[in-house]
Parts: structure tokens; C-alpha cells; sequence
């Protein structure tokens, strides 16, 4: 079974969505399992308000904005990993300690991997709605991308620290889970930059080499031109 992408024509009925169907179990197999004693309860209700609100889109907008298997397969890794930080809070997730003992980090860099993946996981969405809505160019579209998700981190962050000090400071500690460092914020909107720049090039060069090919579904030329694969 080969995947669709941001210029594949795409089906916008659910049942014929194979892929997708299974995507959907997997993600409800992953929600219970964090939903299920969470270290702080509390803290897992905080953490599920973006997941809640990115499902919501999802559904809602299915029918006239039905997305690529490569762009629901990436949402669904990058709400996996949240939903693990949701579980066990984000410094305290066993894979973070792990790497810590590895390397010989000060931290548990669990919340950097993340922030991290929400450049690279979330860039290539992000550019398939541009690309559907606003422009055929898949540099022009990579480049807007990047601009919105380097945005859309700052813009989280913003709100995490919103949501800690109106909703309960004490539990805003492990929320934000900044660890007693200062400078976690910077840390975490540069850390998703990169994955934005890394994600960018690698499309990118995909495009333009046709890397991948053989995994991807052929593209369609019914939707303003698209000069790109």
C-alpha cells in the first residue's frame, strides 16, 4: 500500500480510508492507555486540551479538508509522543531518564524531543494545507510553514504559561515542566525551529530528487497545477 500526499487526490469518505481506520484504532488504543492512572491527573486534563483541540479540527474538517496518510501519520506520532509526557508528566517520562543516564544529561530531555518533533512532525501539515489553499509552490509552501509552526510555538508557550498561573500555579510546575531552568521557553520554541528547518530540507530534497517515490502514491494534476511531487 503505497501513502498519499499532500498532492495525491484524496478520498473524503472515512471507510474507504484504510489506513487511516487504523491510524484512528491505534491513537484510541494510546489515548486509554494514558488516560489510565496518569501520574497527575490534573496535569493529564492540561496536556489533553491541545490533543482534544487538534481531534476536534480533525473531524470537523474532514469532509471538505480530508488530509494525506503522511500527514495523519505524522500527527498521530507527534500526539503519541504527547500523550506519553501526558502520562507520566514530561520530566519524568522513563525514555528521557534513559537518554539521561546514556549521555550524561543534567535533564530529562524528554519535553526538548518533543518540542523538537512538533517542528518536524507538524511541518509537513502544515504545508499540505498551504499548498492546498494557497500556493502550488512547494518551496513557497515549505517556507510559510515553517514561518506558522515557528509561530505556533511561541504562541504555545505563551498560552502554557497562561494556563499555569489562571488554572492552578502548583500544578503548573509540572506542566510547563521547566525543571528549574530559566531559559526552558527559548529552549523549546529553538528546539522546534530546527525540527521546522530539518523537516523543510528533507522535503525538499525529497521533492526535487523524488526520494521516497516507490513508498508514495502518484500525484494528481486536478488542483492548480501542482510543480512538485
Amino acid at each position: 500500500m503505497k501513502l498519499s500526499t499532500a498532492v495525491s487526490k484524496i478520498d473524503n469518505r472515512f471507510r474507504p480510508r484504510t489506513f487511516l481506520i487504523v491510524l484512528v484504532a491505534l491513537y484510541v488504543a494510546v489515548w486509554t492507555w494514558s488516560a489510565w492512572a496518569p501520574a497527575y491527573r490534573f496535569e493529564w486534563f492540561l496536556e489533553n486540551m491541545l490533543p482534544t483541540m487538534i481531534v476536534a479540527v480533525l473531524v470537523l474538517s474532514f469532509r471538505r479538508l480530508p488530509l494525506s496518510d503522511i500527514t495523519y501519520l505524522l500527527l498521530f506520532l507527534f500526539m503519541t509522543l504527547h500523550q506519553t509526557g501526558a502520562h507520566y508528566t514530561y520530566s519524568n517520562v522513563p525514555l528521557g531518564f534513559w537518554l539521561q543516564d546514556m549521555f550524561g544529561f543534567s535533564r530529562n530531555h524528554f519535553d526538548r524531543i518533543v518540542h523538537f518533533s512538533f517542528g518536524f512532525l507538524l511541518f509537513y501539515p502544515m504545508r499540505e494545507v498551504i499548498i492546498r489553499y494557497v500556493t502550488p509552490s512547494s518551496f513557497h509552501a515549505g517556507l510559510y510553514a515553517l514561518s506558522l509552526n515557528t509561530a505556533g510555538s511561541a504562541i504555545f508557550e505563551i498560552i502554557e504559561m497562561i494556563v499555569a498561573l489562571v488554572v492552578n500555579p502548583e500544578a503548573g510546575a509540572a506542566y510547563l515542566g521547566m525543571q528549574g531552568d530559566e531559559w526552558d521557553a527559548q529552549k523549546d520554541m529553538a528546539q522546534a525551529l530546527l525540527g521546522s528547518v530539518i523537516a523543510f530540507g528533507f522535503t525538499e530534497f525529497a521533492v526535487r530528487f523524488g526520494l521516497l517515490r516507490s513508498f508514495l502514491a502518484p500525484r494528481h494534476q486536478t488542483f492548480r497545477k501542482p510543480d512538485y511531487t
